[in-house]
């Protein structure tokens, strides 16, 4: 494969990892917008956002996960946080970091 045809794959859409779950541009893009808004703090949005994405595809592994991470992290809502990572668990049992975040917010909940 050439050199440049190889770089545009790895960077398409501005992203320099593997598209490990075979997303779409549009979801991609979308997932960056979602993140942007939650570190910007229009935590609504995102969620709007990420909400709706889960809709068209309700097994999308990096929406659930951003999910958990908007419930744990930003809305201290951590019950529903590891709702979410449960259901990653469900889909890819060996997500080491799906794991590693419902365990840290299972400690939050009686």
């Amino acid at each position: 494969m050439e050199e440049g045809v190889l770089e545009d794959m790895n960077t398409m859409g501005n992203h320099t990892f593997d598209n490990t779950y075979d997303l779409s541009d549009k979801q991609l893009i979308e997932l960056d917008e979602a993140e942007e808004l939650m570190i910007k703090g229009a935590l609504g949005a995102a969620e709007k956002m990420l909400l709706s994405m889960l809709k068209r595809d309700e097994e999308c592994i990096p929406v659930l996960s951003n999910l958990g991470h908007l419930y744990g992290r930003y809305l201290s809502e951590f019950e529903t946080a590891v709702e979410y990572y449960n259901r990653v668990l469900i889909i890819e049992p060996d997500n080491a970091w799906a794991r590693d975040a419902r365990r840290r917010y299972l400690r939050y909940i009686d």
